[in-house]
């Protein structure tokens, strides 16, 4: 019976062996992605901000009270206000929706004149960088030039204690398609290692995984 009991055990050791081997020969067998992403080229005209549904306008209408007001852009990329019932938001540059409101309104403001300021924004999807996986506060963030991992995981409240910050992937769309690199956020936390810190393009996704125990 005792001999039975220790049989099994062996076998079972040897199993657990067998499988932990295999996982690691799987492991290696995956393609090894860059330390860190490419340079990155800012396309030309990305500083200029395009609006986008959800977000926060802030519109005034020199000396008219009554026409200034905020207003959220709806999902289907308009707004409403005073004396206009669907004006087309979404797509445009805040000067260019100025000058619309003030064509539009001209059939019944003499001379109007209208400021468009974005007050809270989250930008078209590929003007947006996601953050997910074992992050604080996973969600997606609006784009904007110079902008780096590093300030990407500050904006989401830094990793979770079970987060593998080394094994960080970002994904990055390209011409040939999808691109992977490996980005040592842990290094660049807990060290201060500079050298760790990627910048980011419009569209970026950040995948940060849970440790391995």
């Amino acid at each position: 019976m005792h001999g039975g009991v220790v049989g099994r055990r062996s076998t079972g050791r040897s199993a657990l062996l067998a499988l932990l081997n295999a996982l690691v020969v799987a492991c290696s067998s995956l393609p090894e992605a860059p330390a860190e992403p490419e340079p990155i080229e800012v396309p030309a005209g990305s500083a200029s901000y395009r609006i986008a549904a959800g977000d926060d306008l802030q519109i005034f209408v020199w000396q008219d009270r009554d026409l200034s007001l905020k207003v959220r852009v709806r999902p289907d990329g308009r707004i409403s206000m005073p004396l206009l019932a669907d004006v087309e938001a979404a797509g445009k540059t805040p000067a260019e929706l100025g000058r619309e409101l003030e064509r539009r309104l001209a059939d019944y403001v003499q001379r109007p004149l209208v400021t468009v300021i974005v007050t809270d924004f989250l930008g078209p999807l590929d003007q947006q960088i996601r953050v997910v996986g074992e992050a604080i506060k996973p969600q997606s963030l609006p784009w904007r030039p110079g902008m780096t991992v590093l300030d990407a995981i500050i904006a989401v409240g830094g990793l979770t204690a079970f987060a593998d910050g080394n094994r960080t992937v970002l994904v990055r769309r390209t011409p040939d398609g999808p691109r992977r690199y490996r980005v040592r956020v842990a290094d660049l936390l807990r060290e201060g290692d500079i050298g760790a810190n990627a910048g980011l393009a419009p569209g970026d996704v950040l995948i940060v995984p849970e440790a391995l125990f």
